[in-house]
């Protein structure tokens, strides 16, 4: 049949609007298609990077952005969010109260420590993607290599540790070491990941040999408190005894000194006393009496001095001896009445 046999075939009229509707659909669909993989929007926190037909065009700022459709195909990385991994347990739901699920996951926190023991470590790898073209094409899956190489770091530092270490007072050495090896390692391997920190969220032995080691802890923990207290007597006694021994001797050598001086500035006294007596015996003979008699006779009490071949003299000697008993008895007789 020719061209212009169809040209002359006439379609019913109901037939020709459909024909015009569904191209118009079709075009529209088109359109929509095109504009709606034209643009895109990244995030705030996040970068885009655009590859056309597989290999890397450009990087593209917060916001929209227009792209060549069907040849050019948008990453969004997020590098200014915090991102993390835990190891031995999985977050169920982040509130209030936070719940964790530890179930299927002994494989990857079961730990054999340098003194061959076992011990359960779970930790979190907090981290951040710093340079998102490594990110996407120096290593295939970052997420999974940065998984199993602090696994890997973490059993190494693990199997360089007794288990008393890792359970106790090695804890924060060892997470400020696994952070050190992980970005080593990650830098090494450029994968554009920068680690920002590493948290043990719980060391503790594996579950049958908690009791166990309860009971070691707690006889350990005993042990400490009686030397702390063994410590504290010692610290109060001691120092205490010390005081006082030190005090008697600084008293003893106080006394001393003090008897020495005393000695010394007699001895110096008598020696001047000596130098005057010889240059003038007999003044210095009466000088030293009349000192003596001025210091003795006020302790004396009354004195009567008489000559010694007075006669008919009254025994006055004993006057204020009778006289102090008579004033004696007489206050005894008045308190009787």
């Amino acid at each position: 049949m020719s061209d212009d046999k169809f040209k002359d075939f006439n379609l019913p009229p109901q037939f020709r609007n459909l024909n015009r509707n569904l191209r118009a659909i079709i075009a529209a669909i088109i359109l929509i298609i095109v504009v709606t993989s034209s643009f895109f929007t990244i995030g705030a926190e996040e970068i885009g990077v655009v590859i056309r037909l597989g290999k890397f065009k450009r990087n593209v700022q917060p916001g929209l952005n227009f792209k060549v459709p069907f040849l050019e195909q948008v990453y969004k990385v997020p590098i200014e969010r915090q991102l993390k991994q835990e190891f031995g347990f999985r977050t169920v739901s982040a509130d209030v109260n936070t719940r964790y699920s530890q179930r299927n996951f002994q494989d990857e926190s079961l730990m054999l420590s340098g003194d061959l023991n076992l011990a359960t470590v779970e930790w979190v790898v907090q981290y951040r993607i710093s340079d998102p073209y490594k990110y996407l094409f120096n290593v295939r899956g970052p997420e999974q290599a940065l998984r199993d190489v602090s696994e890997a770091s973490m059993r190494q530092i693990v199997g360089d540790r007794t288990v008393n270490e890792v359970l106790t007072f090695g804890r924060a050495e060892v997470a400020s070491e696994l952070e050190v090896l992980i970005q080593k390692i990650m830098n090494d391997y450029e994968t554009g990941i920068n680690i920002e920190q590493i948290v043990l969220q719980d060391v503790n032995p594996p579950d049958p040999v908690k009791p166990s080691f309860n009971g070691v802890n707690q006889a350990q923990q005993e042990r400490e408190k009686l030397i702390n207290e063994a410590l504290s007597g010692y610290n109060q006694i001691i120092p205490r005894a010390e005081g006082e021994a030190l005090q008697t001797l600084q008293q003893a050598e106080g006394y001393a000194i003090d008897r020495v001086n005393r000695s010394r500035g007699e001895a110096a006294r008598f020696n001047q006393l000596y130098d005057e007596y010889v240059k003038a015996t007999e003044v210095t003979r009466k000088r030293i009496y009349l000192e003596t008699i001025e210091d003795i006779l006020p302790k004396i009490g009354t004195k009567v001095i008489i000559d010694e071949n007075s006669k008919n003299i009254l025994p006055l000697l004993n006057i204020q001896t009778k006289a102090a008993a008579a004033l004696n008895a007489a206050s005894s007789s008045n308190n009787n009445n």
